[in-house]
């Protein structure tokens, strides 16, 4: 287990340095003081697929973490420091993830990583960071066990790597989060549950499971699937002999998207609900107009709502870039000013980099407190992102429409 240094703690709460009243999306905050240095070039990785299925989510993260470098290097953030941004595509493969962290570590200009989108590619790299005090702040994440340990469920919740956090909420909010909605809201009462057998869809039905059974619901079938299934045939079958009236799926909207169509076109009108794992245009495009009345929860508020946000969405829009920010981009371009912030804190508190720069980043990223794109931003002791909104959404003349934000409350 790594403890954090006491001396950084006390010294970087004396110097005022994590008392950051910065707001990310304008580049406003104010420029750490008794920088002496000229020079630097820090690197801010990203993991994310950036080719593959997930592509449109992972470029959307990508190009966050981009403008929220140009941001930082037009304002001066850190004075004589100028941050790169290094991406590495893990096409959502767990394998390549993990040979994507061995390569920012191997790299001693890289100070942070953003990443990645999937929980099943985080578990992979989680230990490599952590061994080597590289500080991952993920904008998507939200499998409870990476931040709380594998017995987060019983209540044994333990911080398994400090290297690690995040700046969405968990499955233990969202599950239940749309369990209540799909049992107060839309009054349903019998659920067909269905996963891709990932760490995320997994788990994400696990916690929607317990709170809809609290809720008086019933399950009344589970399965779960390979992705990339091309046919669901046996599976609609069953849902329709199961006399299910909704779907809870966990998982990714390659696979939902089609299977959301595939019950309809066989006459098993009922609405499939999901996470943020399936809330992109891209699910509308696969399932067409069968997606209408689908639901899916997504992390926070929508962002182009978010007062907040409007200097990044003017800025993203005006960036050029040629993919959407996505569900992610406002938290991924959060999790790269809380780097930004680290790094400005420690830059302040040692005239410069220290040797052990990534060990100080890691423990002032875990103090950070600023105003971000996506609202305020700290971490809990277990490395979560303190704020836990979430948002409904619904599939409405081909859109994704927002119908309910908040948190979960039990």
């Amino acid at each position: 287990m790594h403890h954090r240094s006491q001396r950084i703690r006390v010294a970087l709460l004396a110097t005022g340095c994590l008392s950051l009243c910065a707001c990310a999306s304008s580049g406003s905050a104010p420029t750490a003081t008794g920088a002496g240095f000229s020079g630097t070039t820090v690197v801010i990785g990203v993991d994310a697929p950036l080719t593959g299925s997930l592509a449109s989510l992972g470029k959307g993260i990508a190009n966050s973490v981009d403008l929220a470098v140009k941001v930082a290097n037009r304002t001066h953030e850190v004075p004589g420091i100028t941050f790169r941004v290094e991406t590495r595509d893990d096409q959502a493969q767990p394998s390549l993830g993990a040979s994507n962290a061995a390569s920012f570590v191997a790299d001693p200009t890289v100070l942070g990583v953003v990443g990645p989108l999937n929980s099943g590619v985080a578990q992979t790299m989680q230990k490599t960071f952590d061994d080597a005090h590289l500080t991952e702040v993920s904008p998507a994440n939200t499998n409870p066990a990476l931040s709380q340990g594998p017995n987060w469920a019983n209540g044994l919740k333990e911080r398994p790597y400090h290297a690690y956090f995040r700046t969405s909420t968990t499955d233990a909010v969202q599950g239940p989060f749309a369990a209540q909605y799909a049992a107060e809201v839309l009054g349903k009462s019998k659920a067909f549950l269905v996963n891709d057998e990932t760490l995320y869809g997994s788990g994400l039905v696990a916690t929607f499971q317990s709170q809809f059974l609290h809720h008086g619901g019933a399950v009344v079938g589970q399965k779960q699937i390979t992705s990339g299934t091309k046919t669901f045939a046996d599976l609609v079958a069953e849902v329709k002999a199961s006399h299910a009236d909704f779907v809870y799926y966990g998982g990714v909207y390659p696979d939902a998207g089609p299977l959301s169509a595939a019950l309809k076109q066989a006459g098993v009108r009922i609405p499939l609900i999901g996470g943020d794992g399936i809330f992109d245009p891209a699910y509308i495009q696969l399932a067409g107009q069968h997606a209408e009345g689908d639901f899916a929860t997504c992390v926070g508020a929508p962002v182009a709502a978010l007062a907040s946000a409007k200097t990044y969405v003017a800025d993203y829009q005006a960036g050029g870039y040629q993919e959407p920010y996505a569900a992610y981009g406002g938290y991924a371009y959060d999790s790269a000013w809380a780097v930004i912030e680290g790094v400005k804190a420690i830059a302040a508190m040692n005239s410069g980099l220290p040797s052990d720069a990534r060990q100080q980043v890691e423990a002032a990223v875990s103090w950070v407190s600023f105003a971000g794109v996506t609202g305020p931003v700290s971490f809990d002791a277990y490395g979560d992102a303190t704020n836990e909104e979430l948002t409904m959404y619904t599939v409405k003349h081909g859109a994704w429409v927002a119908v309910k934000s908040g948190t979960f409350i039990g």
